[in-house]
């Protein structure tokens, strides 16, 4: 097995069973390992693939339940935050959720700070913070807590605040060819079907 595939395979555990996010995981895998710091990571697909691996081999028998209640927590933000287009992006929306995974709910907003007075309106504590937007810019990103009935414990939700325009870009199929966020009605059919 070469250094990549180790990484990956390590990095998809972190994922699964620490809730870490795809960079992190591929960092502390290297250190874990004992490789150079400067060792050639796998791409997002290569651990997106492990990771789901390790999901059919050590949580086949959880995880469809937890991302069920994941999506199903992802609606109701969705629902309440209509009128922003809201889009499910992420490992909740990709399938490869569990019980840890936060959710990624983008939005499309004709004016940036409308999401933003829509949550302290209705009394929602949340942490605004910059981060890396599908374009590679900066974009704000409005953290907060939400209670899942289903799983019993509380999961981070990220609402991240993007220009109305950036719609058309944010629906062209990611590199294997899917669609790299789905609208309520996409997710809807997700819980649906579940």
């Amino acid at each position: 097995m070469d250094a990549k595939s180790e990484i990956a395979e390590a990095a998809a555990r972190l994922v699964v069973e620490e809730g870490l996010e795809y960079g992190a995981a591929k960092r502390r895998a290297v250190r874990q390992l004992g490789l150079a710091t400067r060792s050639p990571l796998p791409d997002n697909d290569a651990l997106e693939s492990a990771v789901r691996e390790y999901i059919s081999i050590f949580c086949a028998d959880t995880q469809p339940r937890e991302l069920a209640a994941l999506r199903k927590l992802a609606l109701t933000w969705m629902d309440r935050l209509a009128q922003f287009r809201p889009y499910l992006a992420g490992a909740v929306w990709h399938g490869t959720a569990t019980r840890l995974s936060d959710i990624y709910i983008q939005l499309f907003c004709d004016d940036p700070k409308s999401a933003e007075l829509a949550l302290i309106d209705n009394n929602v504590d949340y942490e605004a913070r910059t981060v890396t937007g599908f374009n590679g810019e900066p974009v704000e990103a409005l953290s907060l807590s939400s209670v899942s009935r289903d799983l019993g414990e509380v999961i981070g939700v990220h609402l991240l605040i993007h220009d109305h325009d950036d719609v058309r870009g944010a629906l062209k199929p990611d590199s294997r060819g899917r669609t790299p966020r789905g609208d309520a009605a996409a997710v809807r059919a997700l819980v649906e079907n579940a």
